[in-house]
């Protein structure tokens, strides 16, 4: 058995057969995550079903699990979390190592922001590189004090130190961010009086609805509608703190930025058929499913229905003929993650699909936008990578693969690998990855899943 600090190459061969099957996703990551700190903060034992049990979720439950609160796996895969309170967490004895997970890292320090707590927070080295200044400029606001032992202030190795009793603010977010609104709102459950987050450009708002299901005094006020959706494009919200949650049962949906690996991979399969069910459907999440209908995606939905606060719903989706669109920046806040996979099925499309907006790109567990270029030049697609855009050369079919034997570099990072990993099923020659161990950080289920349907990979 490799050591897991071992670098594992896979390869992905072009599928003999079609896909064909019926999938469970797993856990939505972000609704994991939301659920292990917000129990945390309620009064009495919640019950997640369904929980994202990746090494990102994982660390954030045992950064809960070291702030007072008692989490426990019960034999049937269900959570107990027995939570604090508003404002209960306590300082850990130890370092919180967040390992790959900028979500839990960024959500937590709002979290702890509103107890009177000080830690110290690492992470491995990709999450030491990612900025955490876009959180830590409001936190100090609102009374934290942060101290940085890196190399770059701003960045991963830091330490916290909470006031005893946060202070409110009214904060309008420089740029869009889901993760930066959720920071300040977890901080303000803390805080007396109204913490008001206010967005230009209305984004993910998984939060706010699980903020109110655990019964937090929370209100909206929109600003201007966005056309097409029904969509409010920009919003004011505004948060009572130092108002107990109560525990509550927690049913997660399955996570549409894993549903979409399989997803494209059935589009790009001539005859395919597959079933994802349980997958989350939200407005502010759908900017794929968008893309990828535009594109010509035979994508159906059936049997919608509610979890945890949000609409989920099964999709059928058929193996199709995908033509090249241009996808502009605004649609970029509604499936920044998604990008990577939506960039394979371009490759596989005929024509040419633009992408823009794609600065954020940048900053996530690696430069994706370079890693997406670099990567689909080595399997034989022509791009062009600008600074905030991507232009790629559909190859009208499957895409030439390796041309050489060095494999595609993922950059330690999950959606780069299994992206890569899903146009090798489709591709004339294999696509080999240097390293698979970081899918397990979001989907660690993904080889398991994919081989139900007919993908077939080989380890190194």
């Amino acid at each position: 058995m490799k050591n897991k600090e071992t670098p594992q190459p896979v390869t992905a061969e072009r599928a003999t057969a079609s896909f064909k099957g019926e999938i469970q996703l797993p856990g939505d990551k972000s609704i994991s995550h939301r659920s292990f700190i917000l129990s945390a903060l309620a009064i009495g034992t919640s019950r997640i079903h369904g929980l994202l049990e990746g090494d990102d979720v994982l660390a954030t439950g045992r950064a809960m699990q070291a702030m007072g609160a008692q989490t426990t796996r019960l034999p049937d895969g269900t959570w107990e979390v027995t939570g604090r309170g508003v404002s209960g967490l306590t300082s850990p004895e130890d370092a919180l190592d967040f390992g790959n997970s900028g979500t839990g890292i960024r959500l937590t320090l709002g979290a702890m922001t509103g107890c009177p707590v000080t830690a110290k927070c690492v992470g491995d080295e990709s999450l030491s590189r990612r900025p955490m200044g876009r959180v830590t400029e409001p936190l100090e606001q609102m009374g934290a004090v942060f101290e940085f032992h890196g190399a770059a202030r701003g960045q991963l190795p830091l330490t916290l130190t909470s006031p005893q009793r946060a202070l409110p603010i009214d904060y309008v977010l420089p740029v869009a961010s889901a993760q930066v609104k959720s920071c300040i709102l977890l901080a303000g459950l803390g805080a007396p009086g109204v913490t008001a987050v206010t967005e230009k450009k209305s984004t993910r708002d998984h939060t706010e609805r699980m903020l109110t299901l655990f019964g937090a005094k929370i209100s909206f006020t929109p600003e201007g509608k966005d056309s097409g959706k029904g969509l409010f494009k920009g919003q004011r919200i505004e948060l009572t703190g130092e108002t107990e949650l109560s525990a509550t049962t927690i049913h997660v949906p399955g996570d549409p930025s894993s549903a979409a690996f399989p997803l494209v991979a059935g589009l790009l399969s001539e005859g395919a058929e597959i079933r994802l069910n349980n997958v989350m459907v939200n407005p502010y999440r759908s900017g794929l499913w968008d893309c990828l209908r535009e594109m010509g995606g035979n994508i159906e939905e059936v049997n919608m229905r509610d979890a945890a606060g949000e609409k989920v719903v099964d999709y059928i989706v058929k193996g199709s003929d995908l033509v090249g669109i241009d996808v502009p920046p605004e649609r970029a806040p509604d499936m920044i993650d998604e990008f990577p996979i939506l960039a394979m099925a371009a490759a596989y499309a005929r024509g040419t699909t633009h992408l823009h907006g794609l600065a954020e790109l940048r900053v996530k567990e690696s430069d994706r936008l370079a890693a997406i270029a670099e990567g689909l030049k080595l399997c034989g697609v022509t791009v062009i990578e600008g600074e905030d855009d991507l232009v790629i050369e559909g190859c009208g079919g499957p895409v030439p693969g390796l041309q050489s034997n060095v494999p595609v570099t993922t950059h330690l990072d999950h959606r780069i690998a299994m992206s890569f990993l899903i146009l090798g099923l489709n591709a004339k020659k294999p696509i080999t990855i240097d390293d698979s161990r970081m899918i397990a950080t979001s989907f660690p289920n993904f080889f398991e899943l994919m081989a139900t349907l007919g993908a077939e990979f080989i380890p190194e």
